[in-house]
C-alpha cells in the first residue's frame, strides 16, 4: 500500500512547508531524524555495532540573544553531534530553534551553551558539545583546503549523473595508503531537493582505487537524495564494501544553508583531521 504523505517517517519536519519565525525561545523547535532510517538500506542493521566512529560537526554563523540588560550579543557555534546518536538533528529546525534565542534575554554565555548542550543532545538522544566564540575571538579557525591529492583534474569522461556505487574499482593490486578529495560533490536535499554542495575527503590504506572511478562515483550523488550525514555513511559503507581497504575515513565539509554549515565524519582507525573552513564556506 502507497505510504500517505501523513504518515511518512519525515511528515513532521518543517522543511519544505511555510514557515513562522519564532519570537521566544523554544526548544520544541528542534526535530530529530532516526538515523537507522538510512542505515538499514546501506547494510548497517539495527542494533548492529557501528562500523564506523565520528562525529556530526555543525558551525553556526547567526546565532544571537539578549543579556539581562537588553544588550544583544552575537557569536560563532560550534557543535559536535555523535554519530553513535540515534538521531541526526534535522537542519532547518536546527535553524529555527537557534533563531528562537534572538529576542531572549539569558543571563551569561555559559547559559545558553548549558541550554544548548541540554536541548540538542534531548533531540540527538546523545551528548552534544557546544562551543560559542565571539566573533572577534575567531582568528585560529581560518580559511584552508583538504591536505592531500585532488582528483577533479583527473582526465575522464563523465555520464552519469544518478547514484553508481557499481562504478567504483581499483587502479592495480598495489597495497597504498593515501588522501584523496573531491570539490565536485553536489546531493540534493532530502525533503526539498535544494542541491548540497560539498568537498569530500578520503584517507584510506588498502588496495589502490582507480581515480578515475572515483571521481565519476562523486560526481554520480549529483542527482542523490538524501541528508549531508547519509551521504557520508553512504560512501563509507560503499568503499568498504565494494573495495578491498582496511582502514577508511570519509569527511565532507558542506556549504552553509541558512547560517548553518554540516560536516560529518566518519572513521574506523583515527581521529578528525584539524577542523578547517573551506573556501566555499
Amino acid at each position: 500500500m502507497k505510504q500517505s504523505p501523513a504518515d511518512h517517517p519525515l511528515a513532521h519536519l518543517e522543511l519544505g512547508q511555510a514557515t513562522e519565525y519564532p519570537e521566544h525561545y523554544d526548544a520544541n523547535l528542534l526535530k530529530p531524524v532516526p538515523r537507522q532510517l538510512n542505515r538499514t538500506p546501506i547494510g548497517i542493521a539495527s542494533g548492529q555495532q557501528l562500523p564506523f566512529h565520528g562525529d556530526d560537526y555543525w558551525t553556526g554563523y547567526e546565532l544571537s540573544w539578549l543579556l539581562p540588560n537588553g544588550l544583544p550579543q552575537v557569536a560563532i557555534g560550534y557543535f559536535k553531534v555523535p554519530a553513535s546518536s540515534p538521531n541526526l538533528i534535522e537542519s532547518k529546525s536546527f535553524k529555527l530553534y537557534l533563531n528562537s534565542f534572538n529576542a531572549s534575554q539569558w543571563p551569561s554565555w555559559q547559559a545558553v551553551v548549558q541550554t544548548l548542550e541540554t536541548d540538542l543532545s534531548a533531540c540527538a538522544g546523545g551528548p552534544v558539545r557546544v562551543q560559542l566564540q565571539p566573533v572577534d575571538h575567531v582568528n585560529a579557525h581560518q580559511v584552508g583546503q583538504f591536505s592531500g591529492h585532488s582528483i577533479d583534474a583527473t582526465d575522464v569522461a563523465i555520464s552519469t549523473y544518478d547514484y553508481a556505487p557499481e562504478l567504483l574499482q581499483h587502479a592495480g593490486h598495489e597495497r597504498v595508503t593515501e588522501v584523496l578529495y573531491s570539490d565536485l560533490l553536489k546531493s540534493n536535499c532530502l525533503i526539498t531537493n535544494q542541491p548540497d554542495w560539498g568537498s569530500v575527503y578520503i584517507h584510506y590504506q588498502g588496495r589502490a582505487i582507480d581515480r578515475a572511478a572515483l571521481l565519476r562515483y562523486i560526481v554520480s550523488f549529483r542527482n542523490h537524495n538524501e541528508f549531508h550525514e547519509q551521504c557520508v555513511e553512504r560512501i563509507f559503507m560503499d568503499l568498504t564494501q565494494r573495495l578491498d581497504i582496511d582502514k577508511l575515513s570519509v569527511y565532507a565539509r558542506y556549504t552553509r544553508r541558512g547560517g548553518l554549515d554540516i560536516n560529518p565524519f566518519r572513521s574506523n582507525f583515527e581521529a578528525a583531521p584539524e577542523l578547517t573552513r573551506l573556501s566555499r564556506q
